[in-house]
């Protein structure tokens, strides 16, 4: 995500980041290369222009800081800009209504609406202890009602059981009157879409909009198609007075340019953003550490909340006994491989964290190191119980019906037990150092 404009901003800065002095040269030939990355990022023409200005105003008259460098102060200024640009503020989703609080989406087909409806109603039961209702309101494609039935049945959410031949007025008003009924509190409403905007799509969720008067209207725009999701966000913004964004599939090719844009193009902040097909691929939109993203210097929030989300609070506690203790086992080891790989692909979490980002850009080392993973669950999974209470007792002939079972070789199976005492002595070392600071503790 923002990998093209990250890298080639961060060169861009990387010259002036070292200047003892800022010279209207040097910041001219700085932002004329910043101003080349934005538009190659698609970044909205005007958006690039009022920011670029910005800057230079503030540079040339810079406030230069005690504690940095002139060339520092110049990314920190870049840094604040871009802040204003993105939304200086976190958008909370609003649920400070009486119950069921209504979120109608919008958008044009194709957009993922349908997905990010089971996602959002996943993100509300799980963070905000909501009992959503979900409401498949697209008669003119059976397969989106069809779909949304069978993502919210996995998910365990009531979802309105409407059919092709009804009216999306009638559909969502009887929904309405379920959900009040019912007990649930929040009432998810997936709307037509169209492959393009025009007068009959926008009448229908104006009467929609009417019927209910919802209180969240969020549009689902697709980040890929950069520029037209600007416009996309402005159309349905001027028709509707839409709420929010939510910007899917920026796990993919997008420059970044539509969520550069679409808050200082609409006024709209970005709520939330897809980053991949699975339920759980839903993140929060804070501009803060979009920026820092953007800028080459990770997101180490996300990650620290990714691995708390990964790691069950009680397990956490335990696993910190067994290394104080030394007890570190395979089924321990297992346990964090099963982790790491709930918190997501290793090419996302490298993105976040600054000083290892650059791995992400070797795919085939990224693609190596998830495979690795794989195999060491699948060899843990063909142990006994014994064996991975105990990995003293794995001799060779144990070796060998582990690696037939798991389908790997004995020397991959070697490797992982390497790997894994090696683990193991670091955790010890670890271990060692959290009783020598208990002991000084008490002094």
């Amino acid at each position: 995500m923002f990998e093209g404009i990250s890298e080639k901003l961060g060169k861009s800065l990387k010259e002036i980041r070292g200047k003892a002095r800022l010279s209207e040269d040097n910041i001219k030939d700085t932002l004329r290369n910043v101003r080349l990355n934005l538009l190659e990022a698609d970044v909205n023409f005007q958006v690039v222009k009022d920011f670029i200005d910005s800057v230079r105003e503030r540079s040339l008259g810079t406030e230069v800081s005690e504690s940095l460098s002139p060339g520092q102060q110049f990314v920190k200024i870049v840094d604040e800009e871009l802040l204003k640009v993105l939304g200086s503020q976190d958008t909370e989703v609003d649920l400070h209504h009486s119950p069921p609080v209504v979120f109608m989406l919008v958008g044009l087909q194709g957009s993922g609406k349908t997905t990010t409806i089971a996602k959002l109603a996943k993100y509300l039961k799980e963070k905000h202890k909501r009992n959503p209702y979900l409401v498949p309101a697209d008669i003119y494609r059976p397969a989106a009602i069809e779909q949304l039935k069978v993502l919210g049945q996995s998910l365990g959410f009531g979802v309105y059981d409407s059919t092709p031949d009804m009216k999306p007025v009638d559909i969502c008003n009887n929904a309405y009157d379920h959900a009040v009924s019912n007990g649930y509190d929040v009432l998810l409403i997936d709307t037509a879409g169209r492959l393009h905007i025009d007068e009959e799509l926008m009448n229908e969720l104006v009467e929609l909009k009417d019927s209910l008067n919802p209180h969240n209207i969020y549009l689902v725009a697709d980040a890929m198609t950069g520029q037209d999701a600007v416009n996309v966000s402005s159309s349905f913004n001027d028709t509707l007075d839409i709420t929010g964004v939510v910007l899917t599939k920026m796990d993919g090719d997008a420059r970044g340019g539509a969520a550069m844009s679409i808050k200082a193009v609409t006024g709209t902040p970005i709520v939330f953003f897809g980053t991949g097909e699975k339920l759980d691929a839903l993140e929060v939109f804070h501009p803060d550490r979009i920026a820092s993203r953007i800028l080459g210097m990770g997101d180490v929030l996300t990650f620290i909340e990714k691995a708390q989300g990964a790691f069950e609070e009680k397990k956490a506690e335990k696993m910190a006994k067994k290394l104080l203790k030394n007890r570190f086992s395979l089924e321990d080891f297992q346990e964090s491989m099963l982790a790491m790989k709930k918190m997501g692909s290793l090419e996302e979490m490298a993105g976040m964290v600054p000083g290892i980002k650059d791995l992400a850009k070797n795919p085939k080392a990224m693609n190596m190191a998830e495979k690795e993973i794989g195999k060491t669950i699948a060899i843990i999974n063909s142990m006994t119980k014994k064996e991975r209470k105990d990995h003293t007792i794995i001799n060779g002939s144990r070796r060998k019906r582990i690696a037939n079972g798991s389908g790997t070789s004995v020397p991959e199976v070697n490797r992982m037990m390497k790997n894994y005492a090696q683990m193991r002595k670091m955790m010890k070392n670890m271990g060692k150092m959290g009783k020598l600071a208990q002991r000084l503790m008490r002094f």
